[in-house]
């Protein structure tokens, strides 16, 4: 897994990829965030993702623009996979984690992942985290 991803290539859609073993956590991502997070953003486009394989195969194409990872999914939690990613992907995309709590942070910044938000899933402070992940990865238009 030594790939080199630049998923900014891309301005039709973002890909991004949204993990945890719990299908009603990876539908409250996506409804939180909809199609635009933003305006200025390209339309999103959902990878739905329930085990730690499948997201290490995903992130090896070079296609994702953004891991949302949950902290608490089972048994390989968001923290654990983001620290592998960010150790083995040569530019890996940026990483926000799930956490359980919002005392659960300082996790996130041992992962190396961009940003954490906590559960219970708040729709606006997700997409204002996602909003600042997503735009470094568009090609600016000015």
């Amino acid at each position: 897994m030594a790939r080199v991803t630049d998923a900014s290539s891309s301005t039709a859609r973002l890909k991004v990829l949204v993990y945890s073993d719990d299908s009603s956590v990876r539908q409250q991502v996506i409804l939180a965030l909809g199609r635009r997070p933003h305006p200025d953003l390209p339309e999103v486009e959902y990878v739905e993702v329930a085990t730690e394989p499948v997201v290490i195969q995903h992130m090896d194409t070079g296609t994702i623009a953004l891991a949302i990872l949950d902290g608490e999914a089972v048994p390989a939690g968001g923290m654990g996979i983001a620290k592998q990613l960010k150790d083995e992907i040569f530019r890996c995309p940026p990483i926000l984690v799930l956490t359980g709590r919002p005392q659960d942070a300082w996790l996130a910044t041992w992962s190396r992942a961009e940003a954490a938000v906590p559960h219970p899933i708040d729709p606006i402070q997700l997409a204002e985290a996602v909003v600042r992940l997503l735009r470094d990865r568009v090609p600016s238009t000015t």
